[in-house]
């Protein structure tokens, strides 16, 4: 079985964020979802577990870093082509997302980054399969 990762991130509103990113394209497992957890499906093998913000401390015992002015974790993810990258951060900005950085293009790699609602940076990039070749 392959190894699974399960990112989880405090949200102020847990209703607002599944909305954010069943519009970005996402869906979500409803054997992990109630009214405190959503289970978002990135992969067969990546979730992001948003929870509001009540049930994420119970997970911790260090106070919730406030996205809005501090930043602990940069998610990325990978993308099959640089036009994937765009439609990707093109759906996250029109479901309300904003822009977190300028985009990356390195011509060999291409990314873009944007906050969800909660202002949690998601950087999605691509890079050429014959650069990864050399390595």
């Amino acid at each position: 079985m392959s190894q699974m990762i399960f990112v989880n991130l405090p949200v102020k509103d847990l209703d607002a964020s599944k909305a954010f990113w069943e519009a970005v394209g996402y869906t979500f497992n409803p054997r992990f979802t109630d009214e405190t957890a959503a289970c978002m499906v990135v992969s067969d093998t990546i979730f992001a577990m948003l929870l509001t913000e009540a049930k994420f401390k119970d997970f911790t015992k260090k106070a919730v870093a406030d996205a809005a002015t501090s930043t602990e974790v940069i998610v990325a993810l990978s993308a099959e082509s640089r036009e994937k990258v765009d439609e990707l951060a093109d759906a996250a900005l029109a479901a309300g997302g904003s822009p977190a950085n300028e985009p990356m293009d390195h011509g060999f790699m291409y990314g873009r980054s944007f906050q969800d609602p909660d202002h949690h940076i998601w950087e999605v990039v691509w890079m050429d399969p014959k650069a990864v070749e050399g390595q």
